[in-house]
């Protein structure tokens, strides 16, 4: 099966490889890009340097890592779940497969509330029309996103790389447009001025960081549709567009991070905090372009629904694979028929949870900081010393740097939530 599929014109595999490097930005851009401006910036100039030099290296060995859990496997062509399970045992696997459910399924939540409050800000600031009940716009809002999963994971691919590339190009307009609006010297007075303070900042920003840079959800079907592309050897395929991915996102991000906070200043961040939005959807609202006003909405809604179909993959991987664990005789129901149950079961809690609208930057700072970090830093590294299937990769000299990471993540999760 392998020699017929390397065999494939070089045409293919770049194709292959360009698809899968966007999706991966995808995945990662939704919520957390639009509202890290707000919690990253708050922390002042030199908490967000040293967080921007460190996000890059994070993101791409962690996901490498996590990549190299599945490529190790005898159980070629299974989902991670499964492949976790045979490393560690069912026990094992099932207190896996639950972190691994709570790592994505609060994620589609966060956009589904993301989505209505965008919508809901675009009508009543922009169009001047009146604000729509919650209990309408969430389940018409959150029901066209689930449908677009419901029509399958290859319709689902293209739409969201369809709304991708328009993402890459108005993040960088928006980027650009914000540059006379930066103030130095207001960014400069925030946060701590001391070496201690910005350390703890530093460190404070990282959990809203790993989850905004994550896209962890979509590694395990990236992986297994790599094998399928180029064989056994797919290792440096795969490598390549973790990078890329990487790049992208680190380029155009950290950007758009920058000149949101510079231009923001401490009351606007304040502003948009307290209204529960995105950070495009207040520019929307304060400066009154017409530009702001049309761009905003777009940029959202197009980040919103890429990185919402990325972690649904991740939320009915894991819910198909508790089921079949908590109910043996769910396994004679198709996976097709399976699928179509948690489409529903995701809009209707996506939907009950939009019409409630939590604080979003809230729930990301305890996802991110604490599954995000378990199941993307912290579990790669124990597996590949825990493994012998990952042996050979015990001498890189990363993983000292991704546990550090991970475990700095997590502990400034839970000192933030006691504080």
């Amino acid at each position: 099966m392998y020699e017929t599929q390397v065999s494939e014109a070089p045409e293919t595999k770049g194709s292959v490889n360009r698809s899968w490097t966007i999706t991966l930005f995808g995945t990662a851009v939704g919520a957390g890009i639009l509202f890290l401006p707000i919690s990253a910036g708050s922390f002042g100039f030199w908490p967000l340097l040293i967080a921007t030099v460190l996000i890059g290296p994070m993101t791409y060995f962690a996901h490498l890592a996590f990549s190299w859990m599945m490529s190790s496997s005898r159980l070629q062509g299974e989902d991670v779940l499964v492949i976790l399970t045979d490393y560690f045992g069912k026990s094992a696997g099932i207190v896996i497969a639950i972190i691994y459910w709570f790592t994505f399924f609060p994620v589609v939540l966060i956009y589904g509330v993301s989505i209505v409050n965008t919508v809901d800000s675009f009508v009543v600031n922009q169009l001047d029309g009146p604000s729509i009940s919650r209990w309408v716009l969430a389940p018409v809002l959150v029901g066209l996103m689930t449908l677009a999963l419901a029509f399958g994971d290859k319709i689902m691919l293209i739409v969201a790389q369809f709304v991708v590339y328009p993402l890459i190009i108005a993040l960088a307009v928006v980027s650009l447009y914000l540059i006379p609006q930066w103030d130095f010297e207001s960014f400069m007075d925030a946060g701590p001025k001391d070496a201690g303070g910005i350390v703890s900042a530093m460190i404070l920003i990282l959990p809203v960081l790993v989850f905004a840079f994550s896209f962890v959800a979509a590694i395990s079907q990236f992986v297994l549709d790599m094998e399928n592309e180029y064989g056994e050897n797919h290792g440096k395929q795969t490598t390549k567009v973790i990078r890329n991915a990487v790049v992208l996102l680190t380029v155009f991000t950290m950007f758009f991070v920058w000149s949101s906070a510079l231009a923001m200043g401490a009351d606007g961040m304040d502003t948009a905090n307290e209204q529960n939005l995105p950070v495009l959807s207040y520019f929307a609202n304060v400066t009154g372009t017409p530009f702001m006003a049309y761009m905003a909405p777009v940029v959202v809604i197009c980040a919103i629904a890429s990185s919402y179909f990325g972690h649904s993959l991740g939320t009915v991987e894991g819910t198909r694979y508790l089921v079949r664990l908590v109910f043996p005789s769910a396994k004679k129901i198709s996976t097709r028929k399976m699928d179509l149950w948690v489409y529903l079961f995701i809009f209707i809690a996506t939907s009950i949870v939009a019409v409630i609208n939590p604080s979003i930057l809230d729930m990301i700072s305890v996802v991110g900081g604490i599954f995000f970090a378990l199941m993307t830093y912290l579990l790669p590294m124990f597996a590949i010393y825990k493994v012998d299937a990952l042996k050979k990769f015990r001498t890189r000299k990363s993983n000292c740097f991704v546990m550090v990471m991970g475990v700095l993540v997590l502990l400034a999760t839970i000192w933030d939530m006691v504080s």
